[in-house]
């Protein structure tokens, strides 16, 4: 795809991944549209970028319903969409409130669900266009104090092996992108349950795991939309990870080729 004028929408741009992302989009010549609760800070980038601000509360379903309308409303059809915004959660399963656990799963889950609902017919109708989910390698691997976040992980990476292959043939593309730690506040975070910042520390010390800049994820992410690949990973040295993960998914794609995935 040529990103040069195209419209691309970043949830979770106010800050970390998101604000890197929307930043290298609008480099590289594409026109931003950013989603984040805090309105002040994407009204400032959206200035700076010469994009358009939508304040949203993406765990509140009243105000993701329509989400994709009131964007395209205001600056033109949403020609790639990139679910970025995520929650974490440390801390043993029972002392998570269910509400924290029903929030942190629309956050990470359920809303990319629906904005790709909202968003695919319309890129279908129009001719063409891109998904990124942004996943993490705790989707394939669980670390003491984080299963609601893991799980939700899972589930995203699990949702755009499906979408691709829902979209076989049709000029939609997706991205699933898999991360380990990236340096941003919502690492900081990893800390406060001392099982989980054990878990860091032992992979660190195997040398599984390293701090990966986010600008380097914003600039691969950007290169493969532009270039339609199916994946980004960091960092490359644990990425045997959700290699073995996705194996079982590669092959029944290969068990399934030639059997239509749409009703004509």
């Amino acid at each position: 795809m040529e990103l040069r004028g195209k419209r691309v929408l970043v949830t979770g741009a106010s800050r970390g991944i998101g604000q890197a992302l929307a930043e290298r989009f609008a480099a590289v010549g594409a026109r931003v549209a950013l989603v984040a609760r805090s309105e002040g800070p994407i009204k400032e980038m959206a200035d700076r970028l010469g994009g358009t601000a939508h304040p949203t509360d993406l765990g509140d379903r009243d105000q993701v319903t329509g989400l994709i309308d009131r964007v395209e409303a205001d600056g033109g059809p949403v020609d790639v969409l990139v679910n970025n915004a995520g929650v974490d959660l440390a801390g043993p399963f029972t002392r998570n409130s269910i509400e924290e656990i029903e929030f942190l799963l629309r956050v990470n889950l359920l809303t990319p669900m629906d904005l790709c609902h909202q968003a695919i017919p319309r890129m279908l109708d129009r001719g063409g266009g891109h998904i990124v989910n942004v996943s993490s390698y705790a989707g394939t691997a669980v670390f003491p104090g984080l299963v609601p976040y893991s799980t939700s992980k899972a589930g995203l990476s699990q949702f755009t092996s499906g979408l691709r292959a829902d979209l076989r043939g049709k000029p939609v593309g997706t991205t699933l992108v898999e991360l380990g730690p990236i340096p941003t506040d919502m690492l900081d975070h990893v800390g406060d349950y001392q099982p989980t910042n054990d878990s860091f520390g032992r992979f660190y010390k195997l040398h599984l795991l390293v701090d990966v800049p986010k600008e380097k994820v914003a600039e691969d992410v950007v290169e493969a939309v532009g270039r339609g690949r199916r994946h980004v990973r960091h960092p490359k040295r644990a990425m045997a990870f959700p290699l073995l993960t996705e194996a079982p998914r590669r092959t029944v794609e290969l068990f399934l080729t030639r059997v239509k995935h749409q009703e004509d």
